[in-house]
């Protein structure tokens, strides 16, 4: 007598795969985009900008790094479309390999001379352009890939996972750039030495798409499919129904935003730049450059490896207090707790040039104190974006509102600072005013937005 036949259960994502997956992917993009950071202070501005003043040189190199910014919100559109339509685990694929050509091909730009004075820094413009298209579609499908596979009441705890692709990005580009600047002469450095970061990358993207490629899609998806409720456009779905989150969402990044890119670019230029006229004097001489005293702006003196290693332990803490947001945003409630946290943000803004002004000591206790907060901001960010919209345009809604705020918060940050600085003579009372605003900013648009904490995100759909 023949058995009787068995429907075969449909394929899951197991837990591990599936926050291995979600941290993995957003650890090659972070550590994609923060090699180009580090580099855009430590040799972009001379390889590509090598007859403009230092200061020129540094904000010429800042305004290509804000190209990208520009670029995520189209990113997000273009993703969203397809990771709302087509499903979440091609979108994720097809990003993170655009993230990875463009990275890697950056390691191969001549410097700006002779035939190539225009077009090298035109090509690092292009594929800049490319990182951000990238990494706008790259943050929200990784978020969506642990938030819809978590279990009830885990969200934001699974959303840590991959908000660590960003501490860990980090450290890893610049334990790199620290091990080079080590190990190679100044000369060997700024001939060969910043491209193996750029040509690591590629290794990273393919276990990445390993990963990626034994992905299936979420539940949440899968019921938008079952109940055929794609939509024909997400992007326009999204900015007719929800635009009210979408703004919310924007203006709810915006603090950690302004706040990761003045811990990070910012005071690695503010840092490493000389504490005296006669040290920039040096420094200029050093490179066969005339010094031009009417633009000499303080910072703190500190040689380049030693900063990047402040920077790296800094780091660290954010990586720590990132996992410990996770069950403190699912205890308390994502709003109630971003809110004591943003109010943290707006202390440490207000007193910044306590910590960045005094010396070396100061300054390392104000890396520890500001990434903390960045842990404990950035963390629940991956589960109340996404919580705030329906299944079927989740992807278009909290890619867009995560982007949006990258251009009124990140693209500017570094440039907006550093002219901050320079108008102030080298006080960063200006700096830490700036970031105070923006953490008055984030507290506004979260009293005037509801909790998601125990939204349906499953049965959550337009």
């Amino acid at each position: 007598m023949s058995q009787p036949s068995q429907v075969a259960a449909p394929k899951e994502n197991t837990r591990g795969r599936v926050l291995f997956a979600s941290m993995i992917g957003t650890t090659v993009e972070f550590f994609d985009f923060y090699a180009y950071a580090t580099a855009s202070v430590l040799v972009f501005p001379a390889l590509f900008f090598p007859n403009a003043s230092t200061i020129n040189a540094i904000l010429s190199s800042f305004a290509i790094f804000g190209v990208a910014f520009l670029a995520r919100p189209l990113g997000s559109i273009v993703f969203g479309h397809y990771g709302d339509k087509l499903g979440r685990k091609g979108t994720l694929v097809a990003s993170l390999l655009t993230m990875g050509i463009a990275t890697f091909l950056i390691g191969f730009l001549p410097p700006a001379q002779g035939f190539w004075v225009i077009l090298a820094p035109l090509a690092l413009v292009l594929l800049r352009f490319a990182q951000g298209l990238a990494l706008g579609g790259e943050w929200s499908g990784a978020a969506l890939l642990a938030t819809e596979n978590a279990p009830k009441n885990r969200r934001a705890v699974y959303g840590t996972f991959p908000q660590l692709g960003a501490p860990a990005g980090f450290i890893i580009a610049n334990l790199m750039f620290v091990g080079l600047q080590t190990g190679l002469s100044p000369e060997q450095f700024l001939a060969w030495g910043w491209r193996v970061p750029f040509w690591f990358s590629a290794v990273m993207v393919l276990i990445g798409l390993w990963v990626r490629l034994k992905l299936v899609e979420s539940n949440s998806f899968q019921k938008v499919v079952a109940q055929d409720k794609v939509v024909k456009s997400p992007f326009k779905v999204t900015m007719q129904k929800h635009w009210r989150p979408v703004l919310a969402g924007t203006f709810i990044m915006l603090a950690t935003y302004v706040l990761f890119y003045l811990m990070t670019s910012f005071t690695l230029t503010y840092g490493t730049a000389p504490a005296t006229a006669e040290a920039a004097r040096a420094a200029a001489e050093a490179k066969g450059k005339v010094f031009d005293a009417a633009s000499f702006v303080p910072g703190l003196g500190i040689e380049r490896p030693v900063f990047l290693t402040m920077l790296i332990i800094g780091v660290v803490f954010f990586g720590i207090f990132t996992v410990v947001s996770g069950p403190l945003a699912e205890k308390y409630g994502r709003r109630k707790f971003l809110i004591w946290v943003s109010t943290g943000i707006l202390v440490f803004g207000a007193a910044w040039s306590l910590f960045f002004g005094p010396g070396q000591a100061a300054a390392m206790v104000g890396l520890i104190v500001g990434f903390a907060l960045m842990g404990l901001t950035f963390g629940p960010m991956a589960a109340y974006l996404p919580e705030l919209f329906p299944s079927n345009v989740r992807y278009t809604g909290s890619a867009v509102a995560y982007n949006l705020s990258s251009v009124i918060g990140a693209a500017p940050a570094s440039f907006v600072a550093i002219a901050l600085w320079n108008a102030g003579s080298g006080s960063t009372v200006g700096v830490g005013i700036y970031l105070a605003i923006a953490a008055l900013l984030t507290l506004g648009a979260l009293v005037l937005t509801r909790d998601t904490k125990d939204v349906d995100i499953e049965n959550f759909v337009d």
